[in-house]
């Protein structure tokens, strides 16, 4: 598993999370979240990849993010469709990850992933509340089992120290989840971070990978 780290907001905690090496960092470019970033990236290690998150956002706007930030990956945290999915795809560049975010309860019906399968890299399952992200909430993962497709995918939603252990045993089974995403459990305020627990959590998810070995 892989680890993004989401919802950055200050220069000097952002370099501080980055030396870590966390594989994705996340800043959120949503004016209505608390952890709206609208500052200045610094330099991070080339091998973290730099994720802006929008919501329901016109692609010229996620567009010329794209380009200001330098982002490697651009995650959907909204209603986007297929269609715009595809369009954003069509003008990117074409080394920019896209990832969709679908929000799940028990209720969810996996049946609607099929036609984004081709319009994106990966999938990201967040908890259904009442923000689009961070609710600070984990959904039952059972309904996972369900999961119909090969794409991989990251699993967020409440994710903490608590639940690593949890996330290492669900990574044993079969579902392709690529990597974990974690926000508001690893947080002192909004948009910073405890370094602290962002260590451990690295620290554990090298001990499963060599565990896993």
């Amino acid at each position: 598993m892989k680890l993004k780290i989401c919802g950055m907001k200050y220069p000097d905690n952002i370099l501080e999370v980055g030396s870590l090496l966390p594989d994705y960092m996340g800043f959120i470019f949503w004016e209505k979240s608390a952890r709206y970033f609208d500052g200045v990236i610094p330099d991070l290690p080339k091998s973290i990849k730099k994720t802006g998150v929008f919501v329901n956002e016109s692609t010229e706007v996620i567009l010329a993010k794209a380009q200001k930030y330098d982002l490697q990956a651009i995650q959907l945290h909204g209603q986007e469709s297929v269609e715009f999915c595809q369009d954003l795809k069509n003008k990117i560049d074409n080394s920019i990850e896209t990832i969709k975010v679908f929000s799940v309860d028990n209720a969810f019906d996996f049946e609607v992933l099929k036609p984004f399968e081709a319009v994106c890299d990966y999938f990201l399952f967040d908890t259904k509340g009442k923000l689009p992200g961070g609710n600070g909430t984990t959904f039952d993962w059972k309904v996972l089992e369900k999961y119909p497709s090969s794409k991989p995918f990251f699993l967020s939603g409440g994710i903490g120290i608590e639940e690593m252990g949890a996330v290492n045993e669900i990574s044993k089974t079969n579902l392709p989840i690529y990597a974990i995403d974690v926000n508001s459990k690893f947080e002192i305020e909004p948009g910073l971070k405890n370094i602290q627990l962002c260590t451990d959590a690295i620290y554990r998810i090298s001990t499963h990978k060599q565990n896993k070995k």
